[in-house]
């Protein structure tokens, strides 16, 4: 079981986050919150072994991006008991009267926090938390569940999904450079057959005369 990633956003601008994987999900993120829309609602966007889970209310949206095994009720789990801890933060109150927030401006004051969260749920989240949030998942029946690709315009092809695009390009460029080499080899090969169908040709003819005129063709130039 594996919570990865988790953030805090207002809107698009992410205000604190922090991410317990090697990996860089960044742009999925960042994707998945333009998409997100205004009103409140919670969802689930599913794109492989990963799950992107996130509620967003009252201009806050609180995501988490975790493995397919951890489940939805310890993902919300997560997700009620971050955005309690971020509502009752002093900095919150400070940013909500503010219409433009900068990005990572909570990153010092609330990164901890989240971290900490993430390694609580990691090893050992709590019961009752669990518990609250199956109740609330089971009272709420319009959590969706859509796909990750379903979100992602066709200019907006991120590092998440496998892109398909330079492996073409590079299959295009190692087949012009083996159609160049065919060409090549072929023009070879043609102008051999040309050049030895002309010694093949030259010898012929001198062979049919020399049966009139002799291996030096001396007979023939004498008469003349």
């Amino acid at each position: 079981m594996s919570l990865i990633h988790a953030l805090v956003a207002k809107g698009t601008t992410i205000l604190a986050e922090h991410k317990a994987g090697g990996r860089d999900f960044s742009q999925a993120t960042q994707t998945i919150l333009s998409k997100i829309p205004p009103n409140n609602s919670k969802l689930t966007y599913a794109w492989e072994q990963y799950q992107f889970h996130y509620i967003s209310e009252d201009g806050y949206t609180y995501l988490v991006m975790a493995d397919d095994s951890v489940g939805r009720r310890t993902s919300f789990a997560f997700l009620a008991d971050l955005q309690r801890k971020f509502t009752a933060a002093p900095s919150s109150s400070s940013s909500s009267s503010q219409d433009e927030i900068p990005a990572y401006s909570l990153q010092g004051s609330f990164g901890p926090t989240i971290s900490a969260l993430l390694q609580t749920y990691n090893t050992a989240p709590p019961s009752d938390e669990l518990a609250r949030a199956q109740n609330e998942l089971n009272q709420v029946k319009d959590i969706m569940v859509q796909n990750v690709e379903q979100i992602l315009s066709r200019g907006e092809r991120i590092e998440l999904l496998v892109d398909k695009t330079d492996v073409m390009a590079g299959q295009a460029t190692a087949f012009r450079r083996g159609a160049r080499s065919v060409r090549r080899q072929m023009w070879w090969k043609n102008s051999k057959m040309i050049a030895l169908s002309v010694v093949v040709a030259l010898f012929l003819l001198w062979l049919l005369m020399a049966q009139f005129c002799g291996a030096g063709l001396n007979h023939c130039s004498s008469q003349t």
